[in-house]
């Protein structure tokens, strides 16, 4: 009798501990052992230091640690970091860290965070990290120091010169993934000689490692959607871009959100996930077009849906 008491009690406890597991938490209630940051310590050191230095402070890399570092994961989940840790690092050998290891240095992290410890280890799947969060008051960015503001900077080119040289060639990047594997090792010379010159989806693949590319042609994407809203730029045909036309700017936010789901997307090393997230990229260039661009009637040849002659007015 005693026994079944036992195993009950071993039974209820169990149930309760997988049911706390699945509670959503913050990093400040203790979700990390002290022996799991010992041990991350020692990964740390041996696959990070040389980059984030040792101390976390910041080297090559960024540092791992104070305000400016938890600013950057603060409105996600833990399961953000620790997929950038497991997916991205180290920079000169992506995934060669264990999830176990991936987690143990997570946990050596949040403690030199000055975050407490508890009783159980940080998990390593993925998503008992999606119900661990910061707290909401863990990283306030400082403000901008100076009370000058920021200088102002004419466009240089127009609307059609900015898609052409930025938005296409790297959403272009991109929508390659479908076919083309990243971490595919190439021979980049033989293939450019092919392609009779430059190409865009394969520049820098001889420098930089080929999830690296499709990396920058995502945080392109995102930083240079708010070009479209630069005030006096104006369209290939000289009339000027629509800037204050609330759906013009709903439309560069939707480009740019695009951007940084292609991001997120990147960070995790899988080309069926990059592949997915092309299509919100195409989708987002199709709701621009279809409104400021690609339109028939009132006078423009319908055999040539390029035509210039009213883009950048609204139908």
């Amino acid at each position: 009798m005693q026994r079944a008491f036992f195993l009950a009690s071993l039974s209820v406890c169990a149930v309760l501990l997988t049911l706390q597991a699945q509670q959503p938490q913050t990093v400040r209630q203790g979700v990390y052992a002290e022996n799991q940051a010992r041990r991350g310590q020692a990964v740390y050191k041996e696959q990070c230091a040389s980059c984030h230095g040792e101390m976390l402070e910041g080297r090559l890399g960024p540092p791992l640690t104070g305000e400016d570092f938890i600013s950057d994961f603060a409105k996600q989940p833990l399961s953000e970091l620790f997929g950038k840790i497991r997916n991205t690092m180290p920079q000169d050998n992506p995934g060669k860290l264990t999830p176990q290891e991936a987690a143990d240095i997570l946990a050596y992290i949040l403690q030199a965070g000055k975050f407490p410890a508890g009783r159980a280890e940080l998990s390593a799947d993925e998503a008992a990290l999606k119900q661990i969060t910061w707290p909401a008051d863990a990283a306030q960015p400082k403000a901008a120091s100076g009370a000058n503001s920021a200088p102002s900077f004419p466009p240089a080119g127009n609307l059609a010169q900015v898609m052409r040289g930025i938005l296409f060639p790297n959403s272009n990047i991109i929508f390659t993934v479908q076919t083309h594997d990243p971490a595919e090792k190439k021979n980049t010379p033989e293939t450019a000689a092919l392609a009779g010159g430059f190409n865009w989806t394969i520049w820098g693949s001889d420098i930089y490692p080929g999830w690296e590319l499709v990396d920058y042609a995502a945080v392109a994407l995102a930083e240079s959607a708010p070009l479209m809203l630069t005030p006096g730029r104006r369209c290939e045909n000289g009339k000027p871009v629509p800037v204050n036309d609330p759906e013009w700017s709903k439309f560069t936010e939707e480009l740019a959100e695009a951007g940084r789901a292609a991001y997120k997307a990147s960070q995790t090393r899988n080309q069926e996930t990059v592949s997915d997230v092309s299509g919100v990229i195409a989708d987002a260039c199709l709701h621009c077009h279809q409104v400021y661009r690609d339109r028939q009637g009132r006078g423009r040849d319908p055999i040539d849906p390029s035509n210039k002659a009213t883009r950048c007015v609204k139908q």
